[in-house]
């Protein structure tokens, strides 16, 4: 049955009454990864033991296809319906066990239509192996997309360069709720996109700085909202977690140790770093993609917090660590329109990313080019920034969102 909520439209494919157990804790962290040897030599020091379990093989299969997937839409400027497959997967999360997903659907950035006059995004939500449970669509882009631990909700920004608003669904009986921001526009005069819940905290990326207002960066700019909900009035309220000119302490490079001045203008991705971690365990971490740098926040919204910045070797979207030995890794892969699960033994501690050339600041215009390969999965040196490739067996992936889901 297809059901319609407010402005949003929610289609509930086969609901059946299901009773939630309590949140499992399930770590997550991103993206998929290859022969050992490199994990082992970039990722740990040169002391560590090497086991059994150091060589091991990845392999790539797919779990959803955009493909066999649709959902009708009202075209641009018509009230005439059409149905469409779903294209363009970003985001993924996951709660109680069942993982969540967007597709863009060929929307923009600000909320355009599509060339065949689509303006909604669709989230579906689906089992680990991969059988579709429910579906809505929201207006707009959707770029970030997380579930609240806590209360189940999925979070969702709309829009991440301009005319932006978030929306909750509640996973618990799939209703929608749209909200405004508390400041039109958003101080940092672009859109949001990545969520992370951090110690309770809703953290959000002030992507496009400068979008709809002065070039970016500026001091005052926020980098990072941190973003409490009034679900009575229907408003995020948003405040600054810290600036794009921050001062923060080099973690790489020949200025290592010694306090540097940030100048972001792509906050992107975000995280929360697992403890397993090797390295920033604990902390909040924001990529901020086109700059080719990840902040690692330290005692975020406390009077200690403090600031990292490690400079990578290649522009990245999302991050994800390995926690345990065995787990999958889930991605949206942009070039099949699907999300691809990879399989295989995992070194807890790994760090893997996905590497996406083409977004970083000073890439050609038209793209992939040389010099500038689709996107890859590569594993990140904490310690360095440097990223390797990583081999995988099976069909092609090109990942963006990402996500460690351990057995």
């Amino acid at each position: 049955m297809l059901r319609q909520e407010g402005s949003k439209g929610m289609q509930v494919i086969g609901r059946r009454a299901r009773t939630r157990r309590a949140t499992k804790t399930i770590t997550v962290a991103g993206a998929v990864a290859a022969t050992l040897l490199a994990v082992v030599a970039t990722t740990l020091p040169a002391s560590a033991e090497v086991s059994r379990h150091s060589q091991p093989s990845y392999y790539v299969h797919q779990v959803l296809s955009g493909k066999s997937l649709g959902h009708w839409y009202t075209k641009a400027g018509s009230s005439k319906r059409h149905w469409e497959r779903l294209s363009s997967p970003d985001d993924i999360t996951i709660f109680d066990g069942h993982l969540f997903t967007t597709f863009q659907n060929g929307v923009g950035p600000q909320g355009q239509a599509s060339p065949d006059g689509n303006r909604d995004s669709t989230i579906v939500e689906f089992t680990q192996g991969g059988q579709e449970l429910h579906q809505w669509d929201l207006r707009g882009k959707c770029d970030g997309l997380t579930a609240n631990p806590a209360t189940g909700q999925v979070i969702a920004t709309i829009n991440e360069d301009a005319n932006s608003s978030l929306d909750s669904i509640d996973s618990w009986n799939g209703q929608v709720t749209d909200y405004r921001y508390s400041k039109k526009p958003l101080p940092h005069n672009g859109g949001t996109d990545a969520i992370s819940f951090y110690h309770g905290l809703m953290l959000i990326s002030a992507s496009a700085p400068g979008t709809a207002g002065v070039a970016a960066p500026n001091p005052a700019y926020p980098g990072v909202y941190w973003v409490n909900l009034d679900p009575y009035n229907r408003v995020a309220y948003v405040h600054a977690l810290f600036y794009d000119e921050a001062d923060a302490t080099a973690a790489d490079g020949p200025h290592a140790g010694k306090t540097v001045k940030l100048g972001l203008t792509d906050p992107d991705s975000n995280e929360d770093v697992p403890y397993s971690a090797p390295r920033f365990a604990g902390d909040f971490m924001l990529t901020s993609q086109g700059d080719k740098e990840q902040i690692f926040v330290h005692g975020a919204r406390t009077r200690h917090q403090h600031l990292s910045v490690l400079s990578l070797s290649q522009s990245v979207d999302d991050t994800a660590w390995a926690t345990a030995w065995h787990g999958t890794f889930f991605a949206a892969s942009t070039g099949t329109d699907a999300i691809e699960a990879v399989s295989g033994t995992f070194r807890p501690g790994t760090v893997f990313v996905a590497v996406t050339p083409c977004d970083a600041n000073g890439a050609p215009a038209t793209c992939p080019a040389p010099g500038y390969p689709p996107n890859y999965l590569g594993q990140l040196n904490p310690y360095t920034g440097k990223i390797t490739p990583v081999s995988l067996h099976g069909p092609s992936l090109e990942p963006q969102g990402m996500i460690f889901v351990a057995s």
